[in-house]
């Protein structure tokens, strides 16, 4: 812990800088934006609980850089953590309630004493916060209360998973806190997704929460879902001479939930035909030779989307391979098959049977146009709305953003960097 007046020097005087450069990934210069953030955090901790002791902390968003809907059938995933995240200045408060203010919504006040949940707070943020809390109790630690001033610049809707970022945040402070930092990033990842199945009611995977809570550029293989097996993967995007783009298509999640459903369920009803539960547990040559009698039992959709699901991820470790092997022309390659295979056999780059919007595939459509054979598109998370990736080389970078938004609008087009830290203290 450390006075709130001495981390406000620390940041002031420069002292943070080599730790700030450390987790953001960020070159000497840049700091500034990341120092006035967490001074800005700091103001706003001491309004609203005055002089204490404190410690400051960070857990990034996380992008999707290959394995388009590979983790609910157990398949492979890479991904990476960015430089926006959540970051917080907190303090234990003696008590047994968290009181917890994110910056532009009311404060969050969970009283311990009931780590059941809550009907009330399901897809509410109180559901994240007591469930962490929970789940950090039922491996055997005793939670107490804290307060908490955080504010966040993770994209809400963007893909880049604000929820999951929030919930290693709180992971992160309560290890910190009360359990000694004893509990691993794969455990708070896991604490993260239990709060939110559990708690928040979202039958979310593993995928978000452990970029988030590892860091840098993971592969992970969710063979087995207990224990999945996380590799970290050694590149400096940095060195690739392409910077990484997310592009808001302005399309709408709302009224999408059942094209979300259709994907898990449609890949399920394939290997039930194989007594399986799950695509990864069908052996694709017996896939391909009963595909006449899946056709007619399934439906085609159905189908082709199991064959994106054993292509893409095969495609997530062939692309870990391309990065261990500096090898960045031959991962774009597979972005971009990627790309084709979501948009074709996925199919998740529209919802419905309207032909009037259409947002992701003409935004998709355009990134190509203004890439010229260059860089690499894909879609980006969950698809039908939302986001798309795209890989631009730095020289294109000003020109592309410049198109992109007029197209899509002002602000549209995010420029991100793979941040090497996941949930982490920054100052204590």
């Amino acid at each position: 812990m450390i006075l709130l007046k001495q981390a406000e020097h620390s940041l002031r005087t420069g002292e943070m800088d080599t730790v700030i450069c450390n987790v953001y990934g960020c070159s000497s210069g840049e700091e500034k934006y990341y120092r006035d953030r967490l001074l800005h955090i700091i103001d706003g901790y001491w309004r609203s609980f005055g002089e204490t002791e404190i410690e400051l902390f960070s857990a990034p968003g996380r992008t999707e850089l290959g394995g388009n809907h590979t983790d609910h059938q157990q398949g492979n995933v890479l991904a990476g953590s960015v430089n926006l995240d959540v970051v917080a200045c907190a303090a234990p408060n003696g008590s047994n309630i968290i009181r917890i203010i994110s910056e532009g919504y009311p404060q969050e006040e969970i009283d311990l004493s009931d780590l059941t949940p809550q009907p009330a707070e399901v897809n509410h943020t109180a559901a994240l916060i007591r469930g962490v809390a929970a789940a950090v109790y039922k491996r055997g630690y005793t939670v107490g209360g804290f307060d908490c001033y955080m504010t966040s610049n993770v994209l809400g809707g963007s893909g880049l998973s604000s929820s999951a970022a929030y919930e290693v945040a709180v992971g992160t402070m309560m290890n910190r806190f009360f359990c000694e930092q004893k509990l691993t990033p794969i455990d708070i990842a896991k604490i993260g997704q239990y709060a939110e199945n559990i708690y928040f009611g979202k039958p979310c995977g593993l995928l978000d929460q452990m970029a988030a809570s590892v860091g840098g550029v993971i592969a992970v293989d969710f063979s087995n879902m207990e224990a999945p097996v996380v590799t970290r993967v050694d590149y400096e995007m940095k060195e690739s001479g392409h910077t990484l783009c997310i592009i808001d298509t302005g399309g709408d999640h709302k009224e999408l939930t059942s094209a979300y459903a259709a994907i898990p369920e449609e890949m399920g009803s394939i290997a039930a035909a194989f007594g399986k539960t799950v695509l990864r547990e069908v052996d694709e040559a017996s896939f391909m030779h009963n595909i006449p009698s899946l056709r007619s039992q399934y439906g085609d959709r159905a189908v082709l989307r199991a064959m994106h699901f054993f292509a893409e991820t095969t495609r997530a470790v062939e692309e870990k391979q391309a990065l261990e092997e500096k090898d960045f022309s031959r991962f774009l390659r597979l972005v971009n098959e990627s790309g084709r295979s979501s948009a074709m056999y996925l199919q998740n780059v529209y919802a419905g049977i309207s032909t009037l919007q259409q947002e992701m595939l003409i935004s998709i459509a355009l990134v190509e146009r203004l890439l010229h054979g260059r860089g690499a598109v894909r879609v980006h998370g969950g698809g039908f709305a939302g986001t798309i990736q795209a890989f631009v080389p730095n020289d294109m970078l000003d020109e592309f953003k410049k198109k992109i938004e007029a197209v899509l609008g002002a602000g549209s087009c995010h420029v991100l960097n793979i941040r090497p830290v996941g949930g982490t203290v920054l100052l204590a």
